[in-house]
């Protein structure tokens, strides 16, 4: 979602904050703009259009300055447009970007226009501009007027703000949304996120609910919602340049797709050397897992069917109940909270607002033990659990995930299997036998990804389609379902998925021959069920698409089309048959020609409810 670039130095910042939102384009956004000041003067540019059309204007009107601000925002409150473009700009020249959602906006509008103050935008982010400046009238301290106005602010916001005579200091605070600080010999950053700074430094701190951040070109000062001084901790960020290059791909979901056996090695590598250890999830791993009487799932999206997937291993490994909760649901009904249960967040970025709140509500009801899965070490979600698990996909860019849900799949597996030790469940033959499978993971997933070109076959039939159904059964099922969501979200083709079984209660009405069926078909225990289902969709005139172990003896003939993977791979099946829906769905967005990478309405990291 919208991301947030700042700095304060020496020279001039303005290339650092064009390339910032150029590392940022990847979260989503329809406008960007920036602001900066030279001289005691504030120069604003803003539009609709990538940021290079802004960096163009940038370098038309030779703005330049020694501290700024820069945004890219996703539409909320009001239409993508220039005027509500960030940064929003109040008297005196105090302009302020906004990451969040200020929900008393409207009633902070009313009384800021009773008091003279004129809106030009539609956005919550103005109130929070004039806000700001009805303070800083009144005694010209930014820092002190900055903090009286968050008293006022309900909802959600990271910000920078700046004023024009007040050249040297630059103004962040964070409630609810993420933001860090850059440190580097020639000044000090600000950052939504650590891919907008890794140009100019890897030394960051990340700023905690609460806190406020004083920027000046001699250092920087926290303090917390008490107004103390504070310290954080100082992290050096494993990301680098090379990590957001797009290299020989053309796109970066491709390359992230074609990542995965690295992705997954990494993520493997410790499991590897340290066997089903507990200690994987942190230090207390050991005495929870053996006390805890089931499992809560919280997550949105791709991640959700993640631990769908889940819910089979660990009901099959453990013995144990699980229950998986879309997150954005699960604190606005009342449920029974089961209190020795282990909650598990799962996010890419950990910085998911659905799943933040799921965990604090989770929290509320008396939930003690959690554990995070996530990609993003320094996130909100690890800092807000006990136990954590770091998958190892390297950054992922392209909006639809690909490698962080099978390294999200590989940490729930090995979850599922330390658990079960810690019970006493897990024979030492299985165990040896899940060490096996994950260390021939990353070779079967590379030579699944030597289907491409068969896969590329079929987008060319199905990029003329406008609708499709996904069918699965047991644990590939959920994989259906993640199949169906990358197909929509970057082809904007409509989707299903339903369990197999389900055909002819209700969606055997749509099969025809315009409306292709894409069947996951392993060679497991429900095969034989999944073929008689599969009869169903060809005798009402269906067209079968196929994705078929090759030990399952799936015949291709007229109507029915077979792509065969390579032997079935057991209990990691789900891992395996996720790649061919992956590329598929990405062939079909290029055949349709559409921006993979950044669909429509749609953002990578989601900091907003």
């Amino acid at each position: 979602m919208c991301g947030i670039v700042g700095a304060i130095s020496q020279r001039n910042v303005v290339p650092v904050l064009i390339e910032g939102l150029k590392r940022l384009e990847y979260r989503g956004y329809d406008s960007a703009g920036l602001a900066v000041i030279d001289n005691h003067h504030l120069s604003r540019v803003r539009s609709t259009g990538r940021v290079k059309q802004l960096e163009e204007e940038v370098l038309q009107h030779q703005v330049k300055g020694s501290i700024g601000i820069a945004h890219t925002r996703w539409a909320t409150h009001g239409i993508p447009s220039e005027r509500n473009a960030h940064p929003h700009v109040s008297q005196d020249g105090l302009a302020v970007v906004h990451n969040g959602i200020i929900e008393n906006y409207e009633e902070l509008r009313h009384q800021l226009q009773s008091s003279g103050y004129q809106f030009t935008s539609e956005t919550d982010t103005e109130v929070i501009a004039h806000l700001i400046h009805s303070f800083y009238r009144q005694h010209h301290n930014l820092l002190l007027a900055v903090r009286e106005s968050l008293a006022r602010l309900e909802g959600a916001y990271a910000i920078a703000v700046m004023v024009e005579d007040k050249p040297g200091e630059l103004i962040a605070a964070r409630l609810g949304s993420p933001l860090l600080i850059g440190l580097a010999d020639d000044g000090y950053f600000l950052a939504s996120d650590a891919s907008a700074l890794i140009s100019v430094t890897q030394t960051m701190l990340y700023l905690e609910e609460g806190d406020v951040v004083e920027l000046t070109h001699n250092g920087y000062q926290i303090s917390n919602t008490m107004g103390e001084r504070v310290e954080r901790p100082i992290h050096t960020s494993e990301l680098s340049a090379d990590n957001v290059e797009l290299g020989p791909y053309q796109h970066y979901m491709q390359k992230e797709i074609a990542e995965q056996p690295r992705a997954i090695t990494d993520t493997v590598e410790k499991i590897l050397g340290l066997g089903f250890n507990p200690t994987l999830f942190g230090d207390s791993a050991q005495q929870i897992f053996s006390q805890v009487k089931g499992v809560i799932i919280l997550a949105c999206g791709t991640s959700y069917h993640a631990g769908l997937v889940a819910r089979y291993w660990l009901e099959h490994i453990t013995k144990l109940p699980c229950v998986v909760e879309v997150a954005s649901e699960y604190r606005y009904r009342i449920s029974v909270p089961q209190t020795d249960y282990l909650v598990v967040t799962i996010s890419q970025s950990g910085e998911t607002a659905d799943t933040q709140a799921a965990l604090k509500h989770a929290k509320s009801l008396g939930h003690r033990h959690t554990l995070t899965i996530c990609n993003v070490p320094e996130s909100a979600l690890i800092r807000q659990s006990e136990l954590a698990f770091l998958t190892r996909a390297g950054m992922e860019i392209g909006v639809a995930s690909t490698k962080a849900f099978t390294t999200q799949l590989v940490a729930l597996f090995s979850l599922a299997v330390v658990i079960a030790k810690c019970q006493d469940r897990l024979s030492s033959e299985n165990e040896r036998e899940y060490l096996d499978a994950l260390r021939r993971l990353p070779n079967k997933i590379q030579h699944v990804l030597n289907l491409e070109p068969q896969l590329q076959l079929w987008a060319d039939r199905f990029a003329q389609k406008d609708h499709v159904l996904f069918l699965g059964r047991g644990i590939h099922y959920p994989i259906a379902l993640e199949g169906s969501l990358k197909l929509k979200e970057i082809s904007y083709i409509h989707a299903e998925a339903y369990p197999a079984g389900e055909l002819k209660h209700g969606p055997l009405a749509l099969v025809d021959e315009r409306m292709p069926v894409i069947a996951v078909a392993p060679n497991d225990n429900l095969l034989e069920k999944l073929k008689s289902n599969l009869q169903e969709v060809k005798a009402r005139g269906g067209v079968l698409y196929v994705i078929a172990d090759n030990d399952s003896h799936f015949k291709a003939e007229e109507g029915i089309h077979v792509i065969r993977m390579p032997d079935h791979e057991g209990i990691l099946s789900p891992i395996m048959h996720v790649v061919p829906l992956q590329l598929l769905a990405y062939h079909v967005a290029c055949q349709r020609g559409t921006d993979v990478d950044k669909p429509r309405n749609l953002a990578k990291s989601v900091t907003v409810e």
